[in-house]
């Protein structure tokens, strides 16, 4: 079916019911905790954006030929005094760009200027619904993109850089600047649509996304520069949470956790419930006939972030996976990141999905403790033997002290431990220069040093990531951990 805004109703802004407030004795220990170990850094305030700044040199060298924009974009505004976030999800997007250029490094960081971000700093209070956070009547919201923070992840598209958030539009921002150009519109009459966080991008530099409304979805295509190519609504078995998805050079792979929507409902997640009987699925869909679709049944988990996926010789498709006993992180438990206490429960833990051409899906899982899993841009939705992630998480420190490579060859994970005085975000993949092999990369991204209290910028090579960085750069700021990232050339 052609996408229209009448035959898609997205449900983003609907009815306030419910809220998930932090009660005083909560609040009391997140001060405690945030003042033994820093946590707070994680989650702090920044007030206002960060001018260009040169980075110090403190360990090693940069690796020659290395160049090019880090862009890192997550939620780093939460409290205002007339009324403050209630979920990590939810604080204003800052977008950052670290340069590395002639073996230096710099440093610039800017919000991104939404409508949410003005009526908020008028009012001097956080006002608009979200993932966590209910909305205060002096709100003032027509449509998605007025409620949208544009803080969970930052692509390049042309000589523009977008920042992404899930229920609403992509938000442009110029790429050398980061001076917000407004809320991108792909076609006029779908204005204001949702648009993921997370879209598939081809070899080619071809976008396919997803707009979420209930039992169905947009299935966006772009062109390289940002261009409409189609959007079409599909339908879905469910109304699923999906923050992600994932494709190979001919399908579309949307996985349907057992977080199912069941009431329109402020904040957006009261209105899901955990069915951890309904199990699993995934929905293949052929992305040259989007009503070509073949549905596969897996044993119950949770997540929020996939791996590219592969397609072998004999159909079956496979791809990586974060994967959480449950979504009650979603639910309570980022909110309890925001006061600085720990949540409990188990972290995600790094699986492999093989759906066969026999219509028989697997859950192969390795044992490892990973989140945010990377992996090489240039096979995309190829074969691929690497997934870079985050490590070291645990029930009383639910943020990563370490990064690893697993190898899917072997069977074997290598990791670097930054150790607990840190908070690493999501590293990229960097080919070396002239590099064709897949282990001939670099691994670049930042930690917040809590002992230093200061963003860092590391580089490690994804070969001997053991030995650690080969060179870290220090800012004078902290800036909080931020979510998804993307690197320019």
């Amino acid at each position: 079916m052609p996408a229209t805004r009448r035959a898609f109703l997205t449900g983003t802004i609907a009815t306030a019911s419910g809220a998930l407030l932090a009660s005083p004795d909560l609040a009391y220990a997140a001060r405690a905790l945030a003042a033994t170990d820093g946590w707070a850094l994680a989650t702090r305030d920044v007030e206002a954006d960060i001018a260009p700044r040169a980075l110090t040199l403190v360990h090693g060298r940069a690796p020659e030929g290395l160049a090019g924009s880090l862009y890192r974009n997550g939620p780093a505004k939460f409290r205002r005094p007339g009324g403050s976030a209630q979920h990590w999800f939810d604080g204003d997007g800052l977008i950052r760009r670290f340069r590395i250029a002639d073996g230096r490094a710099a440093l610039a960081a800017r919000f991104a200027d939404t409508e949410k971000r003005r009526q908020e700093s008028r009012a001097d209070a956080m006002l608009m619904p979200g993932f966590g956070t209910l909305p205060d009547p002096r709100a003032e919201i027509q449509s998605a993109d007025d409620a949208s923070p544009a803080n969970t992840s930052v692509i390049p598209v042309g000589d523009k850089v977008w920042a992404l958030w899930e229920g609403g539009s992509p938000m442009a921002m110029d790429a050398e600047t980061l001076a917000s150009e407004g809320f991108v519109t792909l076609s006029p009459d779908l204005k204001q649509m949702p648009f993921l966080a997370h879209p598939r991008i081809e070899p080619d530099g071809r976008i396919w996304n997803l707009g979420m409304g209930g039992a169905q979805a947009i299935v966006w295509r772009l062109s390289p520069a940002g261009d409409l190519e189609d959007a079409r609504v599909i339908p879905l078995p469910r109304a699923s949470y999906v923050h992600d998805f994932t494709a190979t050079a001919r399908h579309l792979v949307i996985v349907l956790q057992p977080w199912i929507k069941t009431r329109n409902v402020m904040p957006f997640s009261a209105g899901f419930e955990w069915r951890q009987d309904a199990g699993t699925q995934v929905l293949v869909v052929d992305k040259a006939d989007l009503t070509k679709t073949r549905v596969f049944d897996l044993p119950t988990f949770g997540f929020f972030h996939l791996g590219d996926a592969w397609e072998e010789t004999d159909g079956t498709i496979r791809f990586d996976v974060c994967a959480h006993d449950d979504m009650s992180f979603a639910a309570s438990g980022a909110q309890q990141i925001l006061n600085g206490v720990p949540v409990g429960g188990s972290p995600a833990h790094l699986a492999l999905v093989a759906l066969g051409p026999d219509g028989k899906g697997r859950l192969e899982r390795t044992g490892v403790i990973a989140e945010f899993p990377r992996g090489d841009a240039r096979r995309a939705g190829l074969a691929r033997r690497y997934s870079l992630h985050t490590t070291g998480d645990t029930p009383e420190r639910p943020l990563a002290d370490g990064v690893g490579v697993f190898d899917w060859a072997t069977g074997r994970d290598r990791s670097f431990i930054f150790g607990p005085g840190h908070v690493p975000d999501e590293m990229v993949y960097v080919p070396k220069p002239g590099a064709t092999a897949e282990d001939q990369a670099w691994l670049v991204g930042p930690t917040i040093n809590l002992k230093a209290g200061v963003t860092e910028l590391h580089v490690l090579d994804l070969a001997r990531i053991e030995d650690g960085p080969v060179a870290t750069w220090r800012a004078d700021v902290a800036l909080p951990a931020a979510f998804h990232g993307s690197w320019k050339g």
